[in-house]
């Protein structure tokens, strides 16, 4: 009995190290040389300042800038996450209703354009750094407007840099609204 309680000692020891030291090193040390961008948190720099992360949303609100995804945490990451109101919710409805009115009095739609859905509801985690191409289409007049250039410029680079499917099968082409903006900060 002693003899098997001290193979499982031995055991429970050499796998936490295993699984629990050795693995996770040797897994960090991998995607440090070979993913070094993605394993530092895909970082952006505008002069040598980091300005933020090509994976997290910001909130942007100028009119100069492209706008993000809404955020029930008004993209803090800390308390990230959703608003967890259902389709039946009436204050989900308002809010819907609210972003719908809001988006299409900034950029000037008429009546007969839709909102994208993801310029009116928010995502699951509320820090989503992409918008589908048609809302930064959409947003591509206030912008140029604001910035006293053409829109199409702005309309080809966000055609430039629309992400297509992952794989060409895994999602939606997307729009990343940070790397949109500082692109359009170079020009």
């Amino acid at each position: 009995m002693t003899k098997l309680v001290i193979q499982s000692i031995k055991l429970t020891l050499v796998f936490t190290l295993l699984t629990g030291l050795a693995y996770p090193l040797l897994v960090t040390g991998i995607v440090r040389v070979f993913f070094h961008r993605q394993a530092n948190g895909s970082l952006q720099r505008r002069n040598g300042q980091i300005v933020g992360s090509a994976l997290l949303a910001q909130k942007f609100e100028a009119g100069r800038y492209f706008w993000p995804r809404p955020s029930a945490s008004d993209f803090g990451t800390l308390p990230s996450g959703a608003s967890n109101l259902g389709p039946t919710s009436q204050l989900l409805q308002s809010n819907v209703l609210a972003r719908i009115a809001s988006f299409r009095g900034t950029q000037s739609l008429p009546d007969g354009i839709p909102v994208p859905s993801d310029m009116v509801f928010q995502s699951g985690s509320g820090l989503d750094p992409h918008i589908s191409p048609e809302s930064a289409l959409l947003q591509t007049h206030r912008v140029a407007k604001a910035r006293h250039m053409p829109d199409t410029r702005l309309e080809t680079l966000v055609t430039q840099l629309t992400e297509p499917s992952q794989f060409g099968f895994l999602g939606e082409p997307r729009v990343n609204v940070l790397l949109l903006n500082l692109a359009i900060d170079r020009l």
